[in-house]
């Protein structure tokens, strides 16, 4: 089985089907069939875990370009935290791709960990 690794991160809850989309369509949220069913057909598709709303913090520095908020003031803005599945390398690089290019942020809050097969 190839590598698996968990993408998280932050949005407002307006943008996240653009997100969704974006990241889906670049391999994410595709879970493979269990050591306990080997039908190839038994894959799940578009999974991704979404939490209650809280609230993120930023101030935008002098040389930003904020989406959201004004240069110099602290902006709070209500955001969702998100996880998705990605299992191989090149799809979690491609979900991190899709994720840049989607996201409202100039510079999105994102993890990737590495998930261990035990």
């Amino acid at each position: 089985m190839s590598q698996r690794y968990k993408l998280i991160f932050f949005t407002p809850l307006a943008p996240l089907p653009h997100i969704k989309k974006a990241i889906f369509e670049a391999g994410a949220g595709r879970y493979p069939p269990s050591s306990s069913n080997s039908n190839p057909e038994a894959v799940y598709t578009e999974t991704m875990w979404t939490s209650a709303p809280g609230t993120g913090q930023f101030r935008p520095g002098d040389g930003a370009n904020p989406a959201i908020g004004k240069v110099g003031e602290v902006e709070e803005v209500e955001e969702v935290r998100c996880e998705v599945l990605c299992v191989g390398k090149e799809t979690v690089k491609a979900a991190v791709e899709a994720l840049r290019k989607s996201h409202p942020y100039e510079v999105p809050a994102y993890e990737v960990y590495t998930i261990e097969d035990f």
